[in-house]
């Protein structure tokens, strides 16, 4: 499928002309926040599999999470002067600078998944995580009949992936007032943390009813806690990006619910966007791909 994909993406290329133009001597930087996780693995072999049938040579650089060594990976990369920064920020302020800095050496920036707060940029390719995360509330408050009690686990703090992940959730389950969210924390998109998270969090509130963890690398973490409390049947999870492993958990019933968000049609996206903007097409100031809500019944259809 992902070939087909890949296939039909380059051959709509080159009947707009656009492989064939760029097809020489182009090369794009790449700057993940990280490679730690499935999500952005996934988001890597589009952005290859595409930038290989365009023939297009790719730097690509991994922050694992930290805001100033991507500062410091994206300023090595202007340096070699690509002709585009595709750039997945750790923080959305803090990487303003390096954006400042990209467009002053003429480099076009465009940003995948998570956003710059920076007009600099020539667009964002991604979902809309506000939309996200009231899709993701919205099942809570459905499952819950609109009444319980809720904890949220929030990602790498200054994302723009947790910021809105958060707020429509919030917006979601606030117009329920019998919902209440008990608590939310950082555990950073990761798994481990996430375990050792919800694992205070069940001792600290020990009457809750849902989860919301804001990637599934987290959500996976919460389920071996929530295990481990014997709390399986009680505890509905619902996670976001719909990894490969948390779909297996939500066909097999150990999760509810994850979001969609299409890690390799990002990928695929991102270098379609790029080669359009040099080949002088204007874009939207988003790009944006639908969400989908992925449960046991859903995976059946």
């Amino acid at each position: 499928m992902k070939r087909i994909l890949v296939g039909l993406l380059v051959v709509s290329m080159l009947l707009l002309g656009t492989i064939g133009s760029y097809a020489q001597d182009i090369t794009v930087a790449v700057a993940f926040c990280t490679l730690n996780i499935p999500f952005f693995v996934e988001m890597e072999n589009g952005i290859r599999e595409a930038a290989e049938e365009a023939n297009i040579r790719l730097i690509v650089t991994n922050a694992e999470d930290k805001a100033a060594i991507q500062l410091s990976q994206v300023e090595d990369l202007i340096v070699q002067r690509p002709d585009a920064l595709l750039l997945i920020p750790v923080d959305s302020d803090v990487l303003v600078s390096a954006v400042e800095a990209a467009h002053q050496a003429n480099v076009p920036v465009l940003t995948i998944d998570r956003t710059v707060n920076s007009d600099k940029v020539i667009t964002y390719v991604g979902v809309n995580d506000v939309v996200g995360g009231g899709i993701a509330g919205n099942y809570v408050i459905e499952r819950l009949n609109g009444r319980g009690n809720v904890i949220m686990l929030e990602g790498v703090m200054g994302s723009s992936a947790q910021r809105d992940r958060a707020l429509g959730f919030e917006q979601a389950i606030a117009e329920y007032p019998e919902i209440k969210l008990l608590t939310k924390q950082t555990a950073n998109f990761n798994r481990v943390e996430g375990m050792n998270v919800t694992e205070n969090l069940l001792q600290a509130y020990p009457e809750v009813d849902a989860i919301f963890a804001q990637n599934d690398e987290m959500a996976l973490g919460a389920l071996r806690a929530i295990e481990a409390a014997g709390k399986k049947d009680a505890i509905i999870l619902v996670g976001y990006d719909a990894d490969a492993e948390a779909k297996d958990a939500v066909r097999n019933g150990e999760m509810d619910a994850t979001i969609e968000g299409s890690p390799y049609k990002l990928g695929l996206k991102g270098i379609e966007a790029t080669l359009d903007y040099l080949n002088g097409e204007t874009l939207p100031e988003q790009i944006l791909l639908p969400l989908e809500l992925v449960t046991q019944e859903s995976l059946m259809d």
